[in-house]
């Protein structure tokens, strides 16, 4: 079974792309599953029901999210809506709409957690996802996880503690491909980071000056997501064999297109 699992997507210009190559991507590599990290799909920031829309009917069969999925707060109440795959973070409190894993929108079984370290105050996701798979989710099926957090030492951290228990854990959040993609020991895949669908001339998806400024001036203003341009597309695929439920592989597939 092949699992493609897709970063950040950045606002119109990231989800255009992702429009545009995510069909022929499935095909080329015979993609059974999809993943994409959905927390900034709308102008940079939160979710809407269009926007998720817009990328199932791309392809994704679901869509995690992190420390923005607050943002657009006509959406909270979607996220207890059982034909939107979206998740949200496991490890925030049990009372918060929505769920943070899902083993019932396909052949994988699908956990979205954040870290605690600079990014806020949550329920530890070492023992939140202990508590998970104890409890037998994802049964029969192979398992991956999106760790949405900050710092590398944390994903590593989760990865080595759920080898040989999931197929694969990827960290999100900080828009950056990292080089790091293995297989460990007990066979689950690690990559620190997807990376993101967004604007190569940017900072992180958004216009440079808004950024830029932020640094410069101490003042904050709304950044927007770069909408046209070379957009990178960043992603890994990862094959999972399925009588294992553990990873054979885990290579990156990124690429440029012309939004």
């Amino acid at each position: 079974m092949r699992v493609l699992m897709i970063g950040d997507v950045v606002g119109k210009g990231g989800r255009r792309a992702v429009s545009s190559l995510l069909t022929d991507l499935k095909s080329e590599f015979s993609v059974d599953f999809v993943t994409l990290q959905g927390e900034n799909l709308a102008a940079g920031i939160g979710l809407t029901v269009d926007t998720v829309v817009e990328m199932v009917e791309a392809g994704a069969n679901v869509i995690t999210t992190g420390n923005h999925v607050w943002d657009k707060r006509e959406f909270i109440d979607h996220l207890d809506d059982p034909y939107l795959p979206v998740l949200r973070p496991l490890n925030y409190p049990p009372n918060t709409p929505g769920r943070g894993a899902a083993d019932d929108t396909g052949p994988v079984a699908v956990i979205n957690l954040i870290g605690r370290v600079w990014v806020g105050e949550f329920d530890s996701p070492f023992a939140v996802v202990d508590d998970l798979l104890a409890g037998g989710f994802g049964q029969g099926k192979p398992i991956v996880v999106d760790f949405h957090a900050e710092a590398t030492s944390e994903k590593a951290a989760l990865a080595w503690h759920l080898d040989g228990r999931v197929a694969a854990l990827v960290g999100t959040h900080t828009h950056v491909p990292t080089a790091d993609s293995k297989i460990l020991p007990e066979g689950t895949a690690f990559v620190s980071d997807l990376g993101m669908v967004g604007a190569v001339d940017s900072i992180l998806g958004v216009n440079v000056e808004g950024s830029l400024n932020r640094f410069l001036t101490g003042y904050r203003q709304r950044m927007e997501p770069v909408r046209s341009g070379t957009m990178n597309f960043n992603s890994v695929l990862i094959d999972i064999d399925v009588s294992s439920g553990l990873a054979n592989s885990i290579e990156r597939v990124d690429r440029q297109i012309e939004i």
